[in-house]
C-alpha cells in the first residue's frame, strides 16, 4: 500500500467530539487504503491513555503535548510577524522535523492534512499531492465571533479572521485539492477565495447508525416526573457556551412558565466557568463529560441545537437524528443540512424556539421516536460513502 501522511491539530480520539468524530472517521477510512503516517497535538492530558489504539491502525506516529497557556504566549508572536495567531499556536520545532523525516525515509507522495493550521509543515519543497481537510471556513467563524465580542477582542477577532482567511487561500492554491464538510462550506470559501475554486469540495460528516440506535437497550440518566430537554456538545467551546447560554436566558423562562417540570440538561466534557454556573438557576442540570451520551439524548423529550455562532454541519443534530430525536435548531445550527423530514423545527424566534419546545414537552414521550429523522440519516450520513469520495478526492479520481 500507498504511505500517507496524516497531520492533525487534535489527537483523533476518542470521537467524542465534532472534530475528533470527523478526523478518526476519516484516519479509520484511510488506513484500509494506506500506510498512515499520524502525527497530532493533544491538548487534554486524558488523552494521553489513547495512543495505543491509534497506533494499531498507523504505521508510524508522533504525538506532541499542547500546553493551552505557553500556546497562547507563543500565538502573540504574530502580532509583530503579521500571521494568524492560529499558526504560532500550533508551531513546534518537534513537530516539524519529525514530518520531514517522515517524508524522506517513507517515501511519503500523499500528505492529508486536518486543519488548516497543519499546513505550515509542508512547504513547496516537498514532491507531495497535499489535500488539506478544512472542514470548516474557520475565517468566517473568526468573523461571527467578532461581532459579538467588545473591544480590545473584536479587533483580534477581525484581525484574524482577515489574515486567516489570506492563509487558507493561500494554502487552497497550493494545494491539489481543498474539502470541506458540506457543499455549502465549500462554495463560501470559493466565493472567498475565488483563485482556488476549481479545487474546492466537499466530504460530508457520517453517522455511525450502529453505534446511534435507539432500539438498542440502555437505561435512562434522568429522575422520573421531568420533561427533559437536552443539549450535547464540547462544552469549553465558546459557540456551544453562547448556545447555552442565550437559550437558559431566553428560551428557557418561556418554557418554564407552560411546562414546570421541565429540566434542561446541558451534557458535555470541560464546562466553562460560566456554563457550571447555570446549575444555580431552577430546572438546569450541567453533567460535565459522560461515558455514553446515547442514553442521554433517547430518554429526552426533545433535543434543542440553539446555536448563534456555527459553521458547516453539526454532529450533535446528525447524532440525535440517528438516535430517532425530535429537534428545535436554529437556522445556524442547521445550516449545511439539507432536510426533508418534519421532525426537526427550525427558528430564529425567542418566542417561537420556546414555543415548540414546549410543545414536543407536552405533546410526546420520552421514548417516542421519530423514524423519519433516522431514515433521513441512514440515507444521506453514511461513512462509507464518506470514504470512498475521500479517497477518490486524494487518488486525483474525482471532479466535482
Amino acid at each position: 500500500m500507498k504511505n500517507l501522511l496524516f497531520l492533525v491539530h487534535r489527537i483523533p480520539y476518542p470521537p467524542n467530539k465534532g472534530d475528533k468524530i470527523r478526523s478518526y472517521n476519516f484516519l479509520k477510512g484511510l488506513s484500509v487504503h494506506y500506510n498512515i503516517h499520524l502525527a497530532a497535538f493533544i491538548d487534554d492530558p486524558e488523552d494521553w491513555q489513547y495512543i495505543e489504539k491509534l497506533e494499531q491502525i498507523t504505521d508510524s506516529s508522533l504525538f506532541v503535548n499542547l500546553n493551552s497557556t505557553v500556546a497562547k504566549i507563543k500565538s502573540l508572536s504574530a502580532l509583530i510577524t503579521g500571521k494568524p495567531l492560529s499558526l504560532p499556536y500550533y508551531r513546534t520545532n518537534k513537530m516539524q522535523s519529525w514530518v520531514n523525516k517522515t517524508i524522506a525515509e517513507h517515501n511519503i507522495d500523499k500528505v492529508f492534512i486536518y486543519s488548516s493550521v497543519m499546513a505550515q509543515y509542508i512547504n513547496k519543497n516537498f514532491q507531495c499531492d497535499v489535500i488539506v481537510d478544512f472542514v470548516d471556513v474557520d475565517s468566517d467563524k473568526w468573523l461571527q465571533y467578532s461581532q459579538k465580542a467588545k473591544w480590545p477582542m473584536n479587533w483580534v477577532y477581525q484581525r484574524e479572521a482577515r489574515l486567516l482567511l489570506e492563509y487558507e487561500s493561500y494554502i487552497a492554491i497550493m494545494s491539489m485539492k481543498s474539502i470541506f464538510v458540506s457543499e455549502e462550506e465549500s462554495q463560501l470559501f470559493a466565493s472567498l477565495a475565488d483563485k482556488a475554486i476549481n479545487k474546492v469540495t466537499y466530504v460530508n460528516n457520517g453517522v455511525d447508525i450502529i453505534f446511534f440506535d435507539p432500539f438498542r437497550h440502555f437505561v435512562t440518566p434522568y429522575e422520573a416526573g421531568h420533561k427533559i430537554i437536552v443539549f450535547t456538545g464540547a462544552m469549553d467551546y465558546w459557540a456551544n457556551i453562547d448556545a447555552v447560554m442565550w437559550f437558559v436566558d431566553k428560551v428557557f423562562p418561556l418554557i418554564k412558565q407552560s411546562c414546570k417540570d421541565a429540566k434542561f440538561y446541558i451534557v458535555g466534557s470541560n464546562p466553562a466557568k460560566e456554563v457550571q454556573q447555570l446549575v444555580t438557576i431552577d430546572g438546569v442540570e450541567v453533567t460535565g463529560r459522560v461515558d455514553d451520551i446515547r442514553p442521554f439524548l433517547l430518554f429526552s423529550n426533545v433535543v434543542v441545537a440553539p446555536l448563534l455562532i456555527a459553521r458547516g454541519i453539526q454532529n450533535k443534530i446528525l447524532e440525535a437524528m440517528a438516535m430517532g430525536k425530535k429537534i428545535v435548531a436554529t437556522s445556524q445550527a442547521i445550516e449545511g443540512i439539507t432536510l426533508d423530514t418534519q421532525e426537526v423545527y427550525v427558528s430564529d424566534d425567542i418566542t417561537d424556539f420556546a414555543m415548540q419546545v414546549g410543545t414536543d414537552l407536552l405533546n410526546t414521550q420520552a421514548t417516542y421516536c421519530s423514524v423519519s429523522n433516522r431514515d433521513f440519516v441512514t440515507k444521506n450520513y453514511s461513512w462509507s460513502a464518506s470514504h470512498t469520495r475521500l479517497v477518490r478526492i486524494i487518488e486525483n479520481d474525482f471532479v466535482g
